[in-house]
């Protein structure tokens, strides 16, 4: 199947409701074979110009390499991985997500399909890491994925982290801010304040 046009990018943002989620099924090596109508609606393109594309159709060129390198080892090892990712739709605009995955193995334990999840970043979380991608595509450009990955492991041993537990902490961070803004407004209201963590509230 021939690859539609890849788009000029736009510095818009795609226009799009926030509190739904983008769902697809790919086989184990990224091709769609399932794209949701919030998934359709979200990146302009008709479903029948998904199936049987490759995942990056969507990928924004603003996006490290790096990226989808340390997402794709870990999701060949059965891990589920969390990631914040720039994506482009058909228009040139962009559009930020989380992702979430559900892996399915057949009888004898081999990955065949994933299961994705992508509802939107706040923004808060993309101003912060936004710069690091900035950074990683500067060093990609100039000395290839190694160098970025070089660079990427270095920046994540100085924060005691990896790159999940960084992208969770940011969103704790933020988390920990709506919840105090909510716990004010409620206490004015008098009214209980839900507990519940940043994913599972994300994508239950």
């Amino acid at each position: 199947m021939e690859a539609p046009t890849r788009p000029t990018p736009i510095d818009k943002e795609v226009i799009w409701d926030k509190t739904r989620t983008i769902m697809s099924k790919t086989d184990k090596y990224g091709t769609i074979e399932y794209a949701n109508e919030v998934f359709v609606d979200v990146c302009g393109y008709e479903d029948y110009e998904l199936v049987g594309q490759p995942h990056n159709i969507i990928r924004h060129p603003d996006m490290p390499k790096v990226v989808f390198k340390v997402l794709w080892d870990n999701l060949k090892l059965g891990n589920n991985f969390h990631a914040v990712v720039k994506n482009m739709a058909k228009s040139g605009r962009y559009y930020w997500v989380i992702t979430d995955f559900d892996i399915s193995r057949n009888e004898d334990g081999e990955i065949t399909h994933y299961f994705a999840r992508r509802k939107a970043v706040p923004q808060e979380v993309v101003s912060k890491i936004e710069p690091l991608y900035k950074k990683l595509l500067q060093i990609e450009e100039a000395a290839g994925m190694e160098g970025s990955e070089k660079y990427l492991t270095g920046f994540l041993e100085e924060q005691g982290q990896d790159y999940v537990e960084f992208l969770k902490g940011l969103m704790s961070e933020y988390q920990k801010e709506q919840a105090a803004k909510a716990a004010a407004a409620n206490a004015e209201n008098n009214k209980p304040v839900e507990s519940k963590g940043f994913f599972a509230r994300f994508f239950s």
